[in-house]
């Protein structure tokens, strides 16, 4: 094994020069270049860019839950990261623990055996009852285990065709200059040559570390352990990046299971004296005060550092590649702290005016919502001035469709347009928070009510169209939501002044923090892992946006539709004109939205006759290319091109025409490969459409009319937060009343639930009151 392992490495030495093919993959765009060492990144999105990576490996991260052994399956996970990165061309090191552990397996296997032995040879039996281990030494077992963890590492590394080096260190070969320069020499060759070093400190022989004596400057740091070896590592070998796996997730301003802990995605230098730190690891002989330590230590040397959780089974298989994808995972160390709060920070200033925002009175809510349209009028010129600065530089760049564009776009009917809408929206609110939509008399003096309140936090995330956030702002405000927005980088002029009046409309009533623009380079993947922060996510964009989020988003609610496969089904008793207006409509006026026309269905006896000619020449003078479905292909002799897939989304001037064989046939394709967002039947017989409306299961269903329809705004909902086909909560185009939860109110005096059981005296009455009948005085609210 050892002979094939030799074998192995020779071949990939004899293999062209890695650097040069890091180089040749680096100029074609493949690979992040070389950078000037001696400044850190300042996000976690440059960590793209890190070309040499330190991965420091602690004991909890190595180390079986017994101490005894290691995790092999965590380890496992962890190699193949690491190679997966070296294949890549970046250069990886390895500061790994477990030598001890793994030695103190081998030796207490060897001593149980030892001592049965000894004990069957004088009593004659092999009895193992009340054996006593001995106290094993660190050193000895150091000894005994590194060899073999070494042998792991090589044969997990050969699996990926990747060669290791074994390095032991002491402190001495840092502070020796001869020594250091041998060491720095070494690595350098090593990487040179396609190789991962694994280094270790070598305990069985590294002398105890002196109280005090490490971290008192760039110069001088003991290897006292493990995260004190990385960094100086990192630094020496001017690493761009270290990642530092432990038992725990990064970082907390607190000990981590307090009640008020948090975990800091980003740490700064001089945020020491707001931190309180816990007890050390099970197993290492650091703790988070000396990876702090080491870590800043790295970073005052230019190397980038983060902290995180090795040892998590849901993220322990892709934590590394995660980190250094720029995914927020653990703590991220950073010199440049951003002059603004952070999207955490962000999120809790929404809660708390948030919840001032939901107290306050429906006029008053209707008063920022007014001052809010009327600023879109008075502020035309600022607004349309940051327009067209994204207007221009979309333009330039040049990847944007013309569809996109035209979203991205805003005039003075468009602000117009939204005024009116805000003012609509105003209207509506007056009577939507606090409402009572249900009184029940559970006993004498015992009310019961269930009332309207706002979900929480909103996080809604939209792309292109910076008229999407005056319409969100307003339904939010009016129904007492917070509300967190993440608009696409192309709108980010327009968003930005649209933002700052909202809150000057906000600040009428003293809530002005209600509404937050994440103008950080926050990705959309970490705003999703705000589980308990953000109670509600809405995605406006494009499909691929809507499936991206609701991928990402695993503890929060994501209300959407990830597709607008929608359908107009032609009976055989449809008037042609009404048929030709709606399909036309349905497929031409904006094929890029999400309620445009993707199927159409025919009925049978419609084929070869004046009405479906009439129909497919209106298409073809529209310059929509038809996609013909099996059934329909099947009718004729030279067809379109069939289609690939019945469950198209195309998004443009294309279409799939299918045949079916009567109403129910129409239904049942829908059903089968429709996204229940918009389906539209077209006949003059009236039980047929009955029928059509009452067994199709989509959001919107429509007779006679354009699908087109579903929207917020046609609906008089005075704008939308977007269309929902989810099966819980709100369907179809969703406006206030779909921002709004209820609970549950009840008042008594003195009523226990004793006072309802088997054996109690009093009985439930369940009388239910007129919810307009409230008792003088009393106003309900959030």
């Amino acid at each position: 094994m050892y002979l094939q392992k030799m074998f192995t490495c020779s071949r990939l030495l004899a293999r062209p020069n890695a650097l040069q093919t890091f180089r040749r993959a680096a100029s074609q765009g493949k690979m992040p270049l070389a950078r000037a060492h001696g400044k850190s990144f300042a996000h976690r999105s440059e960590l793209r860019q890190a070309k040499r990576i330190v991965v420091k490996l602690g004991s909890a991260v190595v180390t079986r839950g017994d101490e005894c052994g290691l995790a092999l399956g965590r380890l496992a996970s962890i190699v193949e990261q690491v190679a997966v990165l070296q294949n890549q061309g970046r250069e990886m090191m390895i500061v790994t623990s477990g030598a001890v552990a793994f030695g103190k397996q081998r030796l207490r296997h060897e001593i149980l055996l030892s001592q049965s032995v000894r004990q069957a040879l004088h009593s004659g039996q092999n009895q193992l009852k009340d054996m006593a281990l001995p106290v094993l030494e660190a050193r000895a077992c150091a000894a005994a285990g590194q060899s073999g963890l070494m042998a792991l590492y090589e044969a997990m590394f050969t699996q990926y065709s990747t060669c290791t080096a074994q390095i032991l260190v002491t402190n001495l070969d840092f502070h020796d200059d001869q020594k250091r320069r041998n060491l720095n020499s070494t690595l350098h060759e090593l990487l040179r040559m396609n190789i991962v070093p694994i280094i270790n400190t070598n305990d069985a022989v590294v002398p105890p570390p002196e109280p005090n004596s490490d971290l008192q400057g760039v110069n001088v740091i003991s290897i006292k352990d493990n995260d004190s070896l990385a960094a100086r590592l990192a630094v020496e070998m001017r690493a761009d990046l270290l990642i530092a796996l432990s038992d725990v997730e990064g970082l907390y301003d607190s000990p981590p299971g307090s009640d008020d802990a948090k975990l800091l995605d980003t740490f700064y230098p001089g945020d020491q004296h707001s931190i309180t730190y816990g007890t050390k690891s099970r197993v290492g002989i650091g703790g988070m005060e000396a990876k702090v330590k080491a870590a800043l230590w790295a970073l005052q040397g230019g190397t980038s550092v983060v902290i995180a959780n090795g040892t998590h089974p849901k993220v322990t298989g892709h934590v590394i590649t995660d980190i250094v994808e720029g995914k927020k995972l653990g703590t991220f160390f950073s010199e440049v702290k951003p002059a603004g709060p952070t999207v955490e920070q962000q999120t809790e200033m929404a809660r708390s005016a948030g919840r001032t925002l939901a107290s306050l009175e429906p006029e008053q809510r209707s008063d920022i919502i007014c001052a809010f349209a009327d600023l879109l009028t008075e502020r035309k010129g600022e607004i349309l001035s940051a327009n067209k600065k994204d207007m221009e530089h979309a333009a330039s760049t040049g990847r944007l469709s013309p569809a996109l564009l035209n979203r991205l776009s805003l005039s003075s009917s468009k602000l117009n347009s939204l005024s009116i809408g805000l003012r609509q929206i105003a209207v509506s609110s007056q009577d939507s928070v606090g409402r009572v939509l249900r009184r029940t008399r559970v006993a004498n003096n015992l009310e019961l009510e269930q009332i309207t309140v706002p979900i929480g936090v909103l996080l809604v995330i939209f792309e292109s169209r910076p008229d999407c956030l005056p319409q969100v702002s307003a339904l939010a405000i009016a129904s007492g939501n917070a509300l967190l927005l993440k608009g696409g980088k192309e709108a980010a002029n327009t968003n930005r002044i649209m933002h700052e009046l909202a809150q000057e409309a906000l600040s009428i009533h003293g809530v002005k923090d209600a509404i937050q623009l994440v103008s950080t380079r926050e990705e959309v993947e970490d705003l999703c892992r705000l589980e308990k922060m953000i109670d509600l996510i809405i995605p406006r964009g494009s499909s691929q946006l809507v499936r991206d989020i609701q991928r990402a988003a695993k503890g929060i609610p994501v209300l959407g539709h990830s597709e607008g496969i929608c359908h107009v089904y032609v009976d055989h008793e449809a008037s042609i004109d009404k048929a030709i207006k709606i399909i036309r409509d349905s497929k031409c006026d904006y094929p890029a939205a999400c309620n445009a026309m993707e199927t159409l269905l025919v009925h049978r006896d419609l084929l070869r006759t004046p009405v479906f000619d009439q129909i497919i020449d209106m298409l073809r003078t529209e310059q929509v290319k038809i996609h013909a479905g099996p059934k329909f292909a099947s009718y004729l002799t030279f067809s379109p091109s069939e289609v690939k897939s019945l469950r198209t989304e195309y998004g443009d001037l294309e279409c799939c025409i299918e045949v079916v064989d009567s109403m129910q046939e129409a239904v049942d394709h829908i059903h089968k490969y429709g996204s229940s967002h918009t389906d539209v039947i077209v006949t003059e017989n009236e039980e047929t459409a009955e029928q059509f409306l009452q067994q199709l299961d989509s959001a919107c269903v429509f007779w006679n009319a354009s699908s087109r329809f579903a929207d917020g705004y046609r609906f008089g909902l005075g704008a939308e937060v977007g269309i929902s086909t989810a099966r819980i909560h709100a369907r179809g185009p969703v406006g206030l009343e779909g921002l709004l939860t209820t609970k549950w109110v009840l008042r008594g005096e003195g009523h226990t639930a004793a006072d309802f059981s088997e054996q109690g005296t009093m009985t439930y009455l369940h009388e239910n009151l007129p919810v307009a009948q409230l008792l003088p005085g009393r106003r309900t609210t959030s």
